[in-house]
C-alpha cells in the first residue's frame, strides 16, 4: 500500500511518499518547502496571515502533486502540525483554513505524541540500529523533543520549547550575532538541558530534522539530498564546531547563497540550530551523531 504524509512545523513544511510493509518504509517520493508558519509566534501568540498564506500555497502544491502522480493517496493523506499550531491563539482559524483550501484535517500533536512519533520515525530507516539502546533529538522550528528507548520499545521522552526560530527570534537582533547574544542563547540551552530526560552513557545518539541533516549533507558534499547516503551516516562533533564558526562571521543572505540546495530559507536560523544540537552533544556527552532522515511524517505513517 503506497501512503502519504504531511508535517507541518514551525520552519518547514514536508511531504513524504511511501509504500508500508509491516514496520518497513520504503520512501518513493519526498519534497521540502521553508514557509515558516511559525515566524514571530514566539513573541504574538499568533500564526500571521502571510504565513498561512504561505503554508496554504505549499500545501496545494503538494495536493496537486499527489493527484497527479498517486491520486489514491490524495485525499487520504495524514498531515500533522506541530509546535507553532500549539502555541497559537488562532490555531482553529488555520486548521478550518486549510480544510477548507484542501479537504485535509490537521492533526495538532502534542509534544509528547511529537516525540514518540519521532523516536519511531527516526528509527524506521536505520533498520541495524533498531535493537540498540537509542537517544532520539529532534530540533525543530519552535520545540526540541528527545527520546530514549531499547529498539523499538520507547521508555522516556520530553518536548521542549527550544527550537531553531523560537531561540533565532528571541536572542539574535542583529547579523552577524553577537558573541553575547549567542552566548546567552546558550546559557538558556544548557538550562533547559539540565531538565532533561538521562540515558545510558552507551545509547546511540540520533539526530533528525533539517539542521541535522543539512549540515550532514553539506560535509559529505552531497549535490542534491540522497537519504539512502544521509541515513546511518555520523556527524562528529567538530563538524559541527567548524559551521558554527564559519556562519558566526556570515550574513544569513551569504550562508543561503553558499549553500542553497540545504540551506535556503534556514540561513537566518541555522545558527540556533546548531548551537541546540551542539549543546545536546555536549549534555550527553557524545562526540558523534548518528544521521536520520526519518521524522514525524514517517513515524505518523507507522501508527496512524
Amino acid at each position: 500500500m503506497i501512503y502519504a504524509s504531511i508535517d507541518i512545523g514551525t520552519n518547514s513544511v514536508l511531504l513524504l511518499v511511501a509504500e508500508l510493509s509491516g514496520n518497513s518504509i520504503n520512501v518513493l517520493k519526498e519534497m521540502e518547502s521553508v514557509p515558516r508558519l511559525g515566524k514571530g509566534v514566539d513573541k504574538e501568540r499568533n500564526l500571521q496571515p502571510d504565513s498561512i498564506h504561505r503554508v496554504i500555497a505549499v500545501l496545494k502544491q503538494y495536493q496537486t502533486y499527489l493527484e497527479e502522480h498517486f491520486p489514491s493517496t490524495a485525499q487520504h493523506t495524514v498531515v500533522t502540525a506541530t509546535s507553532a499550531v500549539r502555541d497559537a491563539s488562532n490555531r482553529e482559524e488555520f486548521v478550518k483554513l486549510v480544510q477548507k483550501e484542501t479537504g485535509w484535517n490537521i492533526r495538532l500533536l502534542s509534544g509528547d505524541e511529537e516525540a514518540k512519533t519521532t523516536y519511531r520515525g527516526a528509527l524506521s530507516v536505520l533498520n541495524k540500529k533498531i535493537t540498540s539502546e537509542n537517544l532520539v533529538f529532534d530540533i525543530g522550528g519552535g520545540s526540541t523533543e528527545i527520546a530514549y528507548g531499547l529498539g523499538s520499545n520507547l521508555k522516556r521522552f520530553i518536548s521542549i520549547d527550544m527550537g531553531s526560530v523560537r531561540f533565532t527570534e528571541r536572542y539574535i537582533n542583529s547579523y552577524p550575532p553577537t558573541v553575547k547574544s549567542l552566548g546567552r542563547m546558550r546559557q538558556n540551552v544548557q538550562l533547559l538541558l539540565s531538565k532533561s530526560i538521562k540515558a545510558n552513557s552507551d545509547a546511540n545518539l540520533i539526530g533528525v530534522a533539517g539542521t541535522v541533516t543539512s549540515i550532514a549533507a553539506i560535509a559529505m558534499g552531497l549535490k542534491t539530498f540522497d537519504a539512502t547516503k544521509l541515513d546511518g551516516r555520523t556527524l562528529g562533533k567538530s563538524t559541527i564546531i567548524h559551521y558554527m564558526n564559519l556562519f558566526a562571521s556570515m550574513m544569513p543572505e551569504e550562508i543561503e547563497a553558499q549553500y542553497p540546495t540545504y540551506l535556503s530559507g534556514r540561513g537566518e536560523v541555522i545558527m540556533a540550530g546548531l548551537i541546540i544540537m551542539d549543546e545536546i552533544m555536549q549534555f550527553y556527552n557524545k562526540s558523534e551523531i548518528t544521521v536520520s532522515t526519518g521524522g514525524i511524517r514517517h513515524g505518523i505513517l507507522l501508527t496512524s
